[in-house]
């Protein structure tokens, strides 16, 4: 066994769980008292600046110089009950993580002397180096400025001893150079539309507000073992190790009994999440071993957001205490279930109704109606948008693996639902249905709640799931930024919404009545969005079949995916709604794509370095030791004694020296290909010959160094084992 192999294990041995103590008292004495939330603002702020920032935050009404000083002093002075000595504007560049500068409250007045200071004009905006960020070539890398502005919204909070400051981040000339930006116009995007739709069944309805609640999948493995893989430490997955003699095939660790170590890991969490406001509710263990879940209550969508990506700062941080190091790739161990973090979303009124929940009348059920049809069309006619928005390196190995969502979009609604739709057409083309009875809602959907919950089971090979109150979009990656998704869906719906009005103000304008409009494009909505119900098994080959002949797109290449945000369907909702413009849609095509291209070039790099100075050294020491073995048969066998005993070992050998020339050739193959690939200008063509010359050497000499790790004595073999890393206790 290799030394630090070795080491690890020995280090692991002597683990034990930390003591995680709770503060006294019940949970609402100190839930979010790290953050400057009303209850904050209104003992720290003058009335006057309180009700500004309100107005703000409930009606969008800039806040002026003189208020912005107020909040800012105020924010100051309750930081320092907390001991802060810094402040950020902490933003999410397109880096697929948070970013922060922090600065001390310290200034010096006219005589040179300290004082601390915190104005409005440092809460409002600042002016980070944006040199290094990516910005899909919206700005040049010598064009340093970029602007961080205060999200209002989304509370401050405090992080050890600095007071973060939740902004968005853009370029000199005004464009988005992260995801708040660009979820923030989809979220308004969507309260538009969905507003409008709302007032034709009640006009007290002012503001729809998006919301969603994310299940955050994760693995967990000791540190020592982490320290042991190159591949983890690099990419954040094992690039090679073959699978276990026992993974996650009995189940016996889905919902099972947490361990020690890990459950003092979660507790310490808990606490962090609580005293930052994160309503974390549950916790379980997953399907593979070592994997976990962790979710919270239902937010909105900007702030849920903001929390998720909160949150997986906290558990890296908070994991390192523990001797843990936390996986967020969607697939780091080959043959177990991956990660994702499914995004169940919600629309809810500003009169307390979700849109996506059955009502007790006929009326509000027309309104549930509604929404659940718009919902299947707006599904239906950007299935290439939404898979772009989850897509990446990571996440391709993920989907579809009998784990996770196909990269097929489809909907499950349940069979009676899905067969009260097909109801509601027939009764629409009932000749004998007068208007009157039209008139009174009678489509047979007043039923809804009695046999709703028959209906929502979850078809865990569903991409996008309605489960009962709120549609579940599973095919998110666990380390994406959850605004990715948000932001396609709602401008999405937003865009499917605009529509739905629209073509019910045509028909008015050819002399329908409201009711009589409604049902009309209900009707035709409902056949037009047909294909995109699925209820069976979305692994099967069979629905791959039927989906082709749906109609339904199935892109497996991610660089093809990334492509689709150019589709003119996707222009039209993200373009169209005012999400991103031409340079700033650009961008973020190059951006990914880029991001794609580096992470494959990396791991290419690391299975490289990996294959020819640990592998490959450790099979010819091995074949050296089968080779001296044989030496000595031969001097002590008689030539007929060592031909029989002798020809598995040489078997053995041969075995191991045709992997060993494999991997060396493969490996050159791989090189020259990354190096064709890299002399290319153009991103596209890059992410492309990575994607199509450069990836797939990564599982041809993983499949050989697997068999390798089977055929070379345990004792030498270099690195940690899956059995090693998936059972840590």
């Amino acid at each position: 066994m290799s030394k630090m192999r070795f080491f690890a294990l020995q280090e692991l041995a002597n683990r034990r769980p930390k003591e995680v103590i709770y503060p006294s008292g019940k949970l609402s004495d100190y839930f979010a008292d790290h953050v400057f939330n009303r209850k904050k603002m209104q003992e720290f702020l003058p009335s006057e600046a309180y009700s500004a920032v309100m107005d703000a935050i409930e009606n969008g009404t800039p806040i002026n110089r003189e208020m912005a000083d107020m909040i800012a002093n105020g924010m100051k002075s309750w930081a320092k009950t907390l001991n802060v000595t810094h402040y950020t504007h902490w933003f999410q560049p397109l880096t697929d993580g948070t970013a922060e500068k922090h600065d001390n409250f310290i200034e010096l007045d006219k005589n040179g002397d300290v004082i601390e200071r915190f104005s409005g004009k440092l809460l409002v905006q600042q002016e980070p180096d944006a040199s290094s960020f990516p910005s899909g070539g919206i700005r040049n890398t010598f064009e340093a400025r970029g602007y961080t502005a205060w999200d209002v919204s989304s509370p401050a909070f405090v992080v050890d001893k600095t007071l973060c400051i939740p902004t968005i981040f853009i370029s000199y000339t005004g464009e988005a150079l992260d995801y708040k930006t660009p979820l923030l116009k989809a979220l308004g995007a969507v309260d538009k539309a969905a507003t409008a739709i709302c007032q034709m069944f009640d006009r007290k309805v002012t503001r729809v507000c998006a919301n969603l609640g994310w299940e955050q999948e994760y693995f967990l493995v000791d540190t020592a073992l982490y320290n042991a893989r190159p591949d983890l430490c690099l990419t954040g997955r094992t690039l090679m190790g073959h699978s276990s003699a026992k993974d996650q095939q009995l189940d016996d660790h889905y919902f099972g009994s947490i361990p020690p170590r890990v459950t003092a890991f979660m507790k310490e969490l808990e606490l962090e999440c609580y005293r930052l406001g994160i309503p974390v509710k549950t916790r379980h263990n997953e399907v593979a071993p070592n994997q976990f879940e962790l979710a919270p209550i239902f937010e909105d969508v900007n702030l849920a957001n903001d929390h998720n990506q909160l949150l997986m700062d906290l558990m890296k941080r908070i994991a390192n205490k523990h001797k843990f190091n936390v996986l967020l790739h969607e697939k780091p161990f080959k043959g177990v279930n991956g990660s994702g973090k499914h995004n169940n979303w919600s629309l809810c009124t500003n009169t307390g109704v979700n849109l996506f929940a059955p009502a007790n009348t006929p009326e509000g059920n027309m309104l549930f109606m509604t929404f659940i049809v718009n919902v299947l069309m707006m599904v239906y006619k950007n299935q290439d948008l939404l898979r772009a928005s989850i897509t990446s390196a990571g996440n391709s190995y993920r989907l579809g693996a009998n784990e996770a969502p196909p990269a097929i979009l489809s909907i499950f609604l349940g069979k009676h639902l899905s067969h009260m739709l097909d109801e509601v057409v027939e009764r629409l083309n009932d000749a004998k249905l007068t208007t009157a009875e039209k008139r009174q809602l009678q489509l047979g959907i007043g039923r809804i709640p009695s046999i709703i919950q028959d209906g929502t089971d979850r078809n865990r090979t569903s991409p996008f799931a309605f489960t009962g109150n709120r549609f579940e979009f599973r095919a998110a990656g666990s380390s994406a930024n959850c605004a990715a998704a948000m932001i396609a869906i709602n401008a999405a719906m937003a865009h499917q919404l605009r529509e739905f009005k629209q073509q019910i103000d045509d028909y008015m304008a050819k002399g329908l009545d409201q009711e009589h409009a409604l049902y009309k494009v209900l009707q035709e909505t409902i056949i037009a969005s047909k294909n995109i119900r699925f209820e069976g098994d979305g692994y099967s080959d069979e629905w791959k079949e039927e989906a082709m002949h749906r109609g339904l797109t199935n892109v497996h290449s991610v660089p093809e995916s990334i492509m689709k945000f150019n589709d003119p369907q996707a222009r039209s909702v993200l373009i169209g709604e005012n999400i991103f413009n031409e340079n700033e849609l650009k961008g973020r095509i190059e951006v990914e794509l880029e991001k794609f291209t580096k992470k494959v070039q990396i791991e290419s790099r690391v299975l490289g370095d990996l294959a020819i100075n640990h592998i490959v050294p450790t099979a010819v020491i091995y074949e050296n030791r089968l080779l001296k073995n044989l030496h000595y048969m031969k001097e002590i066998f008689s030539e007929e004694e060592y031909d029989e005993l002798g020809s598995d070992r040489k078997e053995l050998i041969r075995e191991i020296q045709r992997r060993v020339l494999a991997i060396k050739k493969n490996v050159k193959e791989m090189t020259e290909a990354r190096k064709v690939a890299n002399h290319l200008d153009n991103e596209i063509d890059k992410a492309f010959s990575y994607d199509q010359h450069v990836r797939p050497y990564l599982e041809i000499i993983r499949d050989h160094i697997d068999h390798l790790e089977l055929e070379i004595d345990d004792e030498i073999w270099p690195l940690p084992k899956y059995r090693e890393l998936l059972f840590t206790k």
